[in-house]
């Protein structure tokens, strides 16, 4: 089997330069790169992982926490993570924390002992103090959350412009009525979104009403029961104003269970853009948080930041957009 030090030699370059090729830094010139991976190829040359970890101190993996692993939008976050590291030859490390504080920090502590170079979290529950001291011992990268004293860490999207522009495209096609089903309140990008919901009702002259709010909590069979409990209170609305896509269409099933048509009798707007989103009938309009290219931009922080690659820029806020679709209609 050959050995890094034949690599060396049948390049023409030091160790340390077949180290830098092999840990994807981009410290080495195209030509010299080139050199390296040709004479590995030549000679068969299989790196093995657990000794460029000894050698570099650097296990080139980086751990990933998100709240759940199932669904279409934590599918795209991760695809988005994993895609940009592994094209310069990096692994992702994927655990949940459930929004539970104690199932966050224990993933967090099961990432951190897989000798992970860096972390990038979606957390819910953590405090920021825990995150600012996390951040002292491990790199970390944090998604969807703004955390004091580490702005340059944090990759975030507006989401109390996602909850203006959801509803004042329902006040802007005539709609007076608008109910709201929220996710759960301890979550800050849920109030968030619910901020800008009540700032373009003050915007149209009206009033937040409490009889129209619902909690809900991110899943469709939520988005179910919350439409069953409008439709029981009988106070009327011709539109819904949903925090996530999942219970937009839990919402749409319930309508249409209750012989509501969608739109001429209900407008629906979700909040996600998931691919899900497309194929509703009919097709849900929706709020567009684009979750693969922000986990891509966390990933590139990594790069930057941890492996090196000074060239990329990294973008910290995202702004979200309107998709109008077929589920809303003029009032």
């Amino acid at each position: 089997m050959a050995t890094i030090y034949q690599v060396s030699e049948r390049a023409g370059v030091s160790l340390a330069t077949v180290s830098r090729v092999m840990n994807g830094s981009a410290k080495v010139g195209e030509a010299t790169r080139n050199k390296v991976l040709q004479a590995m190829q030549e000679l068969n040359y299989r790196p093995n992982s657990i000794a460029q970890s000894l050698a570099s101190n650097c296990s080139n993996s980086v751990g990933m926490l998100v709240s759940e692993v199932h669904g279409p939008f934590f599918g795209e976050m991760m695809s988005g993570v994993e895609n940009e590291l592994r094209s310069v030859g990096k692994h992702v490390i994927i655990a949940a924390g459930h929004s539970d504080v104690e199932s966050e920090k224990d993933a967090i502590e099961f990432l951190i002992s897989r000798k992970c170079d860096a972390l990038i979290l979606h957390v819910d529950a953590v405090s920021d103090e825990y995150l600012l001291e996390l951040n002292k011992q491990t790199p970390v990268v944090v998604l969807n959350r703004h955390v004091a004293g580490m702005d340059e860490n944090c990759i975030c999207l507006n989401n109390e412009l996602g909850g203006y522009l959801a509803t004042k495209a329902m006040l802007d096609l005539g709609h007076q009525q608008i109910a709201y089903i929220s996710g759960p309140l301890f979550k800050l990008d849920v109030r968030e979104r619910l901020a800008g919901h009540k700032r373009a009702l003050q915007e149209a002259g009206r009033a937040f009403d409490e009889g129209l709010f619902v909690e809900g909590d991110f899943h469709e069979a939520g988005g179910v029961a919350a439409m069953e409990q409008l439709l029981k209170q009988q106070q009327p609305f011709s539109a819904v104003v949903c925090a996530n896509d999942e219970m937009a269409c839990g919402a749409m099933n319930c309508a249409r269970d209750h012989q509501l048509d969608i739109p001429a009798d209900v407008s629906i707007m979700g909040f996600d853009n998931v691919i899900i989103s497309r194929y509703t009938f009919p097709h849900l309009s929706t709020i567009d948080f684009p979750a693969g290219e922000m986990g891509r931009m966390a990933a590139r922080w990594v790069r930057k930041h941890i492996y090196q690659d000074d060239k990329l820029k990294v973008q910290n806020l995202f702004e979200p957009s309107l998709v109008l679709r077929d589920s809303v209609s003029r009032r």
